[in-house]
């Protein structure tokens, strides 16, 4: 069986669950290209504050940081939502296990074989998508606050 044959057994919730992979791998790269480094982050923090106004500094880093969080929510959304899906479909499967069995009894057990499998792979895909996207989520979360921190250390420490 090939991986085509997998996804058409999976059923929709597998489709939805792919689709779901191409948005967040998406955010994840254009993330991976435009958060590249923490000092060119920092520096570029420093050149937009406006260290004038000593009141305010902390909340422009700030707003300055959460801009650059724009696109993980999505990421994490994705993390959260992902092996819900999967057990979604594994709810569907067994019921269409279930519903087999009800119609044609237990003396085939190839009767209630799909819906098994239906089952199995709607989990295997839904953690599939949920576990890279959780670690892209996290590694991001932990790089802005390390900018966060040594842009208010640089900016705020210097003043």
């Amino acid at each position: 069986m090939n991986i085509m044959e997998y996804i058409d057994k999976g059923g929709i919730i597998v489709y939805i669950l792919i689709f779901l992979n191409i948005i967040g791998f998406t955010i994840i790269i254009w993330k991976f290209l435009t958060i590249p480094r923490k000092k060119a982050m920092v520096e570029k923090i420093k050149r937009k504050v406006n260290e004038e106004n000593f009141k305010t500094i902390e909340v422009q880093i700030e707003y300055e940081v959460k801009r650059l969080e724009s696109g993980l929510t999505y990421i994490k959304n994705i993390a959260s939502v992902a092996p819900l899906l999967g057990l979604l479909g594994t709810v569907y499967g067994v019921y269409k296990a279930f519903e087999a069995i009800t119609q044609k009894g237990l003396g085939d057990p190839t009767v209630f074989s799909s819906g098994i499998s239906v089952a199995l792979i709607t989990t295997i895909t839904g953690l599939i998508v949920a576990i890279p996207h959780h670690i892209a989520y996290n590694h991001f979360i932990s790089l802005l606050d390390s900018i966060e921190l040594k842009a208010k250390k640089e900016i705020i420490g210097k003043l």
